[in-house]
């Protein structure tokens, strides 16, 4: 029995749409594991990133790669743990299972050193060495005497390819300096000494504060926690609330100690300060470049100094030449009149004979 031309239809529309489903199921399957593998690949650039891992620059394979050792990895991750929140579910993983992953991802690569044996004199193997090799046994995660380097370049923000450009400019700029008109010195002279009087006034205010809570409180409190620190972020560098101070109180004999030091230090400094006269009489004996670059006009330069000069008297300056021209140029001058006077007499002798 034939079946009807419609059921035919409706089949074929049936399979395609299951067809169809079925390439979205696989579809919205793909980006989690692409998603994944995103985390790992982000783990690994902020894990790299972070300076609590300590690491290195070595040859391996005619190519520079940055390297570290299993057992630093593991100390970081123990003592870090907050990087693993961004592998989100994996996050519970350890840190071997961490490490196996980013080996299998080909992010990581095992490494040994291609100088096995001690060179005379030393007792020892380099820590770290600066030639490597591809571990070829096993590329798994070992944390004892095991290196490790990373196989993707390093990303660069765009603040850092910025200021890659402006170095040398303002390297440049630093150079032609003494060539700035006077307005320019002086603009670049206040602005660097108003920077340097505020962050010497910031460091100022914030140690009295420390000391003034440590000594009657007894607690430790920063401002700006973050204003010396090498690993901070931009936004962290100004942060002003301090952090909650989580250790012990200091005892009161150390408190009491330090407040008479604090006493006596001003006293000193407050008996030693020199007097207005004394300074006056310094700042007159003294002089730097900064007073130069202050008093300079341009009034003083060369062509105000030539302009200012007085005319030059051409008669005192011949006179100074036949002064300055010495014993012999005299001597030869009056030889020279001597027998001038002899020929003329002659001359006048030979006419009255005639």
């Amino acid at each position: 029995m034939k079946k009807p031309v419609g059921a035919e239809k409706k089949r074929v529309k049936r399979s395609s749409g299951s067809a169809s489903t079925s390439v979205r199921d696989s579809g919205s399957d793909a980006p989690p594991r692409k998603q994944k593998k995103d985390l790992f690949q982000l783990f690994a650039e902020k894990v790299r990133d972070h300076k609590g891992l300590e690491s290195r620059w070595a040859v391996m394979e005619q190519a520079r790669v940055e390297y570290f050792r299993g057992k630093d990895f593991v100390s970081f991750i123990k003592n870090h743990p907050e990087c693993k929140e961004i592998l989100e579910e994996d996050k519970d993983l350890d840190t071997e299972d961490i490490a196996n992953v980013l080996l299998g991802k080909n992010l990581l690569v095992r490494c040994d050193r291609v100088t096995k044996t001690l060179r005379p004199g030393k007792k020892k193997l380099s820590t770290w060495p600066a030639h490597l090799e591809i571990f070829r046994d096993d590329q798994a995660f070992s944390e004892t005497d095991a290196f490790f380097a990373w196989t993707f370049e390093k990303r660069h923000p765009l603040w850092q390819t910025l200021l890659s450009f402006f170095w040398p400019v303002l390297t440049l700029a630093i150079c032609l300096f003494p060539v700035y008109p006077h307005r320019c010195k002086l603009i670049v002279l206040y602005s660097c000494a108003g920077i340097l009087l505020m962050i010497l006034s910031l460091l100022f205010v914030r140690a009295v504060a420390f000391g003034s809570m440590w000594i009657l409180l007894g607690k430790r409190v920063w401002f700006f926690p973050n204003i010396l620190a090498e690993e901070a972020t931009l936004k962290e560098l100004f942060r002003f609330w301090p952090k909650k101070d989580e250790e012990e109180p200091p005892k009161w004999t150390s408190r009491l100690f330090y407040t008479v030091v604090a006493v006596v230090v001003v006293m000193l400094l407050r008996h030693h300060a020199p007097d207005e006269a004394a300074r006056a009489r310094y700042q007159r004996r003294m002089s730097n470049i900064i007073d130069d670059v202050l008093e300079w006009s341009p009034k003083l330069a060369l062509s105000g100094l030539m302009e200012n000069q007085p005319p030059v008297n051409v008669t005192e300056a011949a006179n100074n030449s036949s002064d300055a021209a010495g014993p012999d140029h005299a001597e030869e001058a009056d030889l020279d009149e001597t027998q001038g006077e002899e020929e003329a007499e002659g001359w006048t002798n030979s006419d009255i004979k005639t």
